[in-house]
């Protein structure tokens, strides 16, 4: 009996039971929530997926999980398409993932990858449409909600740095349904108010579908029809919604958008006072070198020897009249000169304009001459064709070639027998006369 009996060793066994397993189940997608995940020096992840009644341990090695564009951790829950195995080493049920999707994220994804493609053909992402952003922005506008985090972040960043900053709230929903009507509400009101020359919109960190809301259409179009230049800071920074690819500038945090709307008020200060000095070095060298010049004037040869300066002057002032005067006699004569030149060529000119007149009008002249007896000739052949057709058509040509044409005494032609009775009377028309018979008979 024991010669019958096949041992199997603990390996083999656990290697049959993975083949089974590997080869019953194959391949399924699973979803539940991570963890004690573990994130090995090898790159390979290990972990537990669970939900409300089981747990299993999963396993996900690098050549897989690189293509996974979230890093795992505890509570987060997901999708995975994985094959069900058994560890031999200690016969443990495991499943090893081959794709991990945070739960939803699918086609969340693919919606955002849809609206991305499409706006951006559009151009709405193009750097040249893009508003740059004021350098002392005095009244800034945020979008967000009243009541997080986000906004007290802002209002504390925005204080420290520059306390005189004025800060208007349109408070918005960030998440769940008809956030994204509220957004873009609260940015086209923001619009329709005067005075804002810079706008926050965004909220603090969450998942794909807490920051689903900045990623609609309709806030990506408020955002590029906004007058007012825009800052989107939606989420950490590893999170990049549409409102970032639209927004004029993206800020990786709420925290981080305030510190680019407005530099610390220390800086302008600083500024303001290095150009202070700077102001007061120049007007003073230039108050210097006014003094050397005055001095240097006092003790000119001008002021030292005035009388012979103003004599010197009134030489200079004769010699400049007398060359005037000569001046103006040469241009006078020479303008006589070219006005009697031009007198001469103008008569010249319009001589020969005339004469050439003459000619055009002689030339028209007989061209229409031409023309008209042209004329003339055609129609008088056409008259003499027309005459010789209107002979042909006379009807008295006719009866001079012999015939007769008989009328009845109403004047209606007789074509017939028939058309006539005896003690009628009928006139027959001949090329020279007309004969009036009466009708005894008919034969």
């Amino acid at each position: 009996m024991n010669a019958e009996r096949k041992i199997y060793s603990v390996a083999e066994v656990n290697r049959k039971a993975r083949r089974a397993l590997e080869s019953s189940l194959g391949e399924l997608w699973v979803e539940g929530e991570l963890s004690r995940v573990v994130i090995h020096s090898s790159g390979h992840w290990y972990f537990t997926l669970k939900d409300e009644s089981a747990a299993v341990s999963c396993a996900m090695f690098l050549q897989d999980n690189v293509r996974v564009v979230f890093k795992p951790k505890d509570g987060m829950k997901v999708q995975m398409l994985v094959r069900p195995s058994l560890y031999e080493a200690n016969g443990r049920y495991q499943l090893i993932a081959s794709e991990m999707e945070e739960d939803g994220k699918g086609n969340l994804q693919e919606q955002f990858e849809k609206l991305k493609a499409k706006l951006a053909a559009e151009g709405l992402f193009d750097e040249a449409r893009k508003k740059p952003l004021p350098l002392l922005p005095r009244k800034i506008g945020v979008v967000t909600s009243p009541t997080g985090a986000a906004i007290r972040d802002i209002i504390n960043v925005l204080t420290r740095r520059f306390p005189n900053i004025e800060i208007l709230l349109a408070p918005a929903k960030v998440q769940g349904a008809g956030a994204e009507q509220s957004l873009a509400k609260a940015i086209n009101f923001l619009n329709t108010r005067g005075g804002i020359d810079l706008m926050i919109v965004g909220r603090g960190g969450g998942s794909i579908e807490d920051l689903w809301a900045f990623n609609e259409e309709v806030v990506a179009r408020a955002i590029s029809e906004s007058k007012i230049p825009v800052i989107s800071a939606v989420g950490h920074e590893i999170d990049f919604t549409i409102s970032d690819f639209v927004a004029d500038v993206r800020a990786p945090t709420p925290s981080a958008a305030a510190e680019l709307a407005v530099r610390e008020k220390s800086m302008f200060e600083d500024e303001l006072a290095l150009y202070d000095r700077r102001l007061r070095q120049s007007l003073k060298t230039r108050a210097q070198d006014g003094r050397l010049r005055l001095n240097r004037a006092a003790h000119s040869y001008v002021f030292r020897e005035p009388a012979t300066l103003v004599r010197q002057y009134r030489l200079n002032i004769q010699t400049l009249e007398t060359r005037m005067g000569n001046l103006l006699k040469m241009d006078a004569q020479g303008s006589l000169q070219k006005l009697e030149s031009f007198n001469a060529r103008m008569t010249h000119l319009l001589q020969s304009a005339v004469q050439q007149a003459h000619q055009h009008v002689d030339e028209i002249g007989m061209v229409m001459q031409h023309r008209m007896e042209s004329k003339l000739e055609r129609d008088r052949q056409k008259l003499r064709r027309l005459e010789s057709q209107l002979r042909m058509l006379n009807p008295l040509a006719v009866l001079g070639r012999g015939y007769s044409l008989t009328r009845k005494a109403d004047g209606s032609v007789v074509r017939s027998m028939k058309s006539v009775e005896v003690g009628d009377t009928i006139i027959t028309q001949l090329a020279d006369g007309k004969v009036v018979s009466n009708i005894t008979g008919k034969e």
